[in-house]
């Protein structure tokens, strides 16, 4: 076979993602794809996956990619002629305990939520389906009914088969052994059989994906870890269509194949394969059987399915898995090459995802811009930490030990940690923090009391902390809190063309004079949001942009992949040059003017504006904003000097009780003033006429910016959804996000984000409500609300306005 010396996309990897991708860039978009595999397709892990097909996830973006994989599924064998495997057996969770029964009726709500069906199964109703489980333990199940199995191979020939009816050349046994890369992208791919020019490049390597990346100085944070599962011989008494099982408090899952089970499971004692390279030829190949290791399982699944003991096992498949350091999978633009895109680190759920993802991915490579909002699985959630191996290893087998552990709310990663401190760490355990962690960095979470153990401890209702980060709350609105926020992400931006770029870039007018600083979206073509962050001008030629601690590499990419070619700027990261200290409350004044000579009165330095002021004999760069609806300045400190301005604002702060705060207070204090979270009430699917930031918009302005074609067209109309405000009486209930919102009855939408308001005493919660003819202030609220909660209906109260100061009163005080 010779190479063509030239494709418009090169997708790498014969797997089913592979083959996916390369399918949908054939048949969506009619490109000039060649698809390049080392050894024979589905050779990797693909021929030796368990095929389970999954749906729900709790992302409802992921959730629809999932549940396109179904669809894709469904037809694929009408249109190739190749059949696909595809039964749609339902599944069924089980539930062994109070705590993993109140997840499945959360999972039941997100699942409405998303306009799928999820049914809750009594023990009984679950014997009547698989008479052959043992059903004393068990509290109740879920049942998806749409769920289904799949032959791995025979999906991934299929949609290789498709892929060729539609143009695309796929050819075997050829491997890529290097790139070309010119100003920071690919313009050839070396193979063992010759080179070819490209303009694109999409890695779907499998386990192979890290290698391939690293070719091209790409940082694909994966591991290999061994996966076991058995085949038995025949189950007497067991149906064909049997119902997939997944046993999460046994840590099993079950699904019928040619009358006897596959049977494997995810344990809390993983082993991994090799932090090194993973060998070119191990193609259809696996590791020894394990029984040892394997034991555990084999135990659960016996409790379970009595009949097991007594079937022999036909086969025992051990192969490497790609897991990632997250749980989740992997897309979308690498942050190092403008041109290479990635599709990988399954977590054993490739099957399921398959079809979605190479629709998604394809779209994504023609575009330059995700269809979705898919920030749970782009690349771009990694950072420099990501490219220690250890740290990757360690944090993978912890993810790939919880698939099946109760996912508790506001749970932390106990792995790997402390990466990343301030150097205000010691100082804050010393105030009792509790801390998180996010992107590397630890974080205060919240402070215990005296005498209280300074510790988590999780619960699906009220957690440990909740009085505590009550108190939190009250203080900043009473007197004076002091957060460390040292994690933000920071970038400068200088040159004779910043202001340029960033006018174009930015949605808001960044175009003030020095001094001033802009809060403001980042919009795609389709107007939705992909950042949301404060830019400051420091001086005619020099911005300081501040953005969230876990987006710091997608937003800073955002930013560098839209600046247009021919102007002349510079863009550095500065996160760890700049510590960050936010001072917020109605006292946040008196401690300010305690520790500076600076004018820090309302007229001297109103919000909104940004100057550098000296405390302690340091230049600080002070930001007056909030995100908590108080008085109160972010104080950006050389990172060295942090320390001493910490102790000097303590110091001068005593007489006005002030006192640490964590990022628990700083959440319930935004819910209250109904500020927006990037990622979850506005991501790339929503744009900022939903999200009520129509405000925050330079359409009157006669400035071309991204985005801003698609804002126009859509003025006219009536907004298909509005974002809004929700208030719950009733203090048994707990709101998290993803509760389905009722309107006379009828569901129009779910909650984005929920949590307690404790100025207000009441749970609150915001969401999107949706109607297909539109929506507008008198039809939001001119109806009768509830939320759905754990599949049990409680009354809400619509808000269009900030539950907490309105007017913003209090913030420009």
């Amino acid at each position: 076979m010779t190479l063509p010396s030239h494709a418009e996309i090169v997708v790498i990897g014969g797997g089913i993602i592979g083959c996916s991708t390369a399918y949908h860039l054939a048949r969506d978009h009619k490109a000039d794809v060649i698809l390049l595999e080392q050894g024979t397709l589905t050779s990797g892990s693909t021929w030796h996956a368990a095929g389970l097909v999954g749906q729900l996830r709790s992302s409802a973006s992921i959730t629809r990619v999932l549940k396109y994989s179904v669809d894709l599924y469904k037809g694929l064998e009408a249109e190739t002629g190749l059949a696909t495997g595809w039964k749609m057996t339902g599944c069924l969770r089980l539930a062994t305990n109070q705590d993993r029964w109140t997840e499945f009726r959360r999972l039941a709500t997100t699942a409405k939520s998303f306009g799928m069906d999820m049914h809750l199964l009594t023990p009984q109703e679950v014997k009547t389906m698989w008479p052959l489980m043992e059903v004393g333990d068990l509290v109740g199940a879920s049942w998806l009914p749409t769920d289904g199995q799949a032959s791995p191979s025979d999906i991934t020939q299929s949609l290789a088969r498709g892929a060729r009816m539609h143009g695309a050349k796929i050819v075997e046994n050829v491997r890529v052994t290097g790139f070309d890369i010119e100003d920071g992208r690919i313009r050839r791919v070396r193979t063992t059989l010759g080179d070819i020019a490209c303009e694109k490049v999409v890695n779907c390597a499998g386990q192979w994906a890290r290698q391939v990346g690293a070719m091209a100085g790409i940082n694909v944070p994966l591991q290999p870890v061994k996966h076991q599962y058995i085949i038995t011989e025949k189950v007497p008494g067991l149906a064909t269509d049997a119902p997939t099982i997944r046993d999460p408090d046994r840590r099993t899952y079950f699904k019928e194949e040619v009358g006897g089970l596959v049977m494997g499971g995810y344990e809390p004692n993983p082993q991994p394969w090799t932090t090194g390279d993973v060998p070119a030829d191990f193609a259809f190949r696996l590791f020894d059987d394990d029984f040892d290791h394997f034991e555990q399982h084999m135990e659960q699944a016996i409790a379970r399915v009595p009949a097991l003991e007594k079937v022999g096992v036909k086969q025992m498949i051990n192969g490497p898995e790609s897991f990632t350091p997250d749980g989740n999978f992997i897309l979308g633009v690498a942050p190092e090459c403008k041109n290479m895109f990635v599709g990988a680190g399954f977590n054993a759920f490739g099957i399921a995802s398959g079809g979605g993802a190479g629709w998604v991915l394809a779209q994504w490579v023609v575009d330059g811009e995700a269809p979705l909002d898919l920030w749970v699985v782009d690349i771009r959630r990694f950072s420099g930490m990501h490219r220690d191996r250890q740290w990757v290893l360690d944090r993978t087998l912890e993810a790939y030990g919880k698939h099946y552990t109760i996912g508790f709310p506001h749970e932390e990663y106990e792995s790997g940690r402390p990466r990343v401190v301030s150097p205000l760490y010691e100082r804050l355990k010393a105030h009792g923090a509790v801390f998180g962690s996010k992107l590397g960095w630890e974080r205060p979470n919240w402070f215990a009391p005296k005498g209280a153990e300074p510790k988590d401890i999780y619960s699906m209702g009220r957690q440990n902390w909740f009085s505590a980060v009550g108190d939190e709350h009250r203080h900043v609105r009473e007197a004076v809190g002091i957060f460390d926020q040292s994690s933000f992400a920071k970038y400068e931006m200088t040159g004779p063309d910043a202001l340029k770029a960033l006018d174009w870039i930015c949605a808001n007018d960044v175009g003030k004079p020095v001094g001033r600083l802009t809060y403001t979206q980042l919009l795609n073509t389709r107007g939705g949001i992909e950042a949301d962050l404060t830019v400051a001008r420091l001086a005619d030629e020099t911005f300081y942009v501040v953005t969230g601690t876990g987006f710091r590499t997608h937003d800073l990419g955002w930013i560098e992949d839209h600046i247009p070619d021919d102007l002349d700027v510079t863009l550095r990261d500065v996160t760890e040059d700049f510590g960050t200290l936010s001072l917020m409350g109605p006292k946040a004044r008196d401690v300010l003017a305690a520790v500076t000579d600076a004018d820090v009165s309302n007229t001297g330095f109103p919000f909104g504006h940004v100057r550098e002021i000296a405390i302690a004999g340091h230049v600080v760069r002070a930001l007056r904003v909030t995100y908590v609806g108080e008085l109160g300045w972010e104080l950006h400190v050389p990172i060295d000097a942090i320390g001493t301005v910490f102790d000097a604002l303590m110091a001068a702060g005593a007489p006005f009780h002030i006192r640490p705060v964590g990022y628990r207070a700083l959440e319930s204090l935004r819910l209250e003033k109904g500020y927006r979270a990037w990622g979850s009430d506005i991501t790339p699917n929503d744009t900022p006429l939903d999200a009520g930031l129509g405000w925050a918009v330079k359409l009157r302005k006669n400035t071309d910016f991204l985005g801003r074609r698609a804002l126009e067209a859509l003025q006219g109309e009536k907004r298909k959804k509005a974002l809004a405000g929700f208030t719950v009486d009733n203090p048994d209930v707990v709101l998290f996000g993803r509760e389905t919102i009722l309107r006379n009855g009828e569901p129009v939408g779910y909650l984005t984000s929920g949590g307690y308001g404790y100025t207000l005493g009441k749970n609150v919660g915001y969401g999107y409500v949706r109607r297909a003819e539109g929506v507008d202030d008198d039809f939001l609220t001119g109806g009768d609300y509830e939320l759905v909660v754990a599949m049990e209906r409680t009354p809400a109260k619509i808000h269009l306005e900030p539950f907490y100061d309105p007017a913003a009163v209090r913030v420009k005080a």
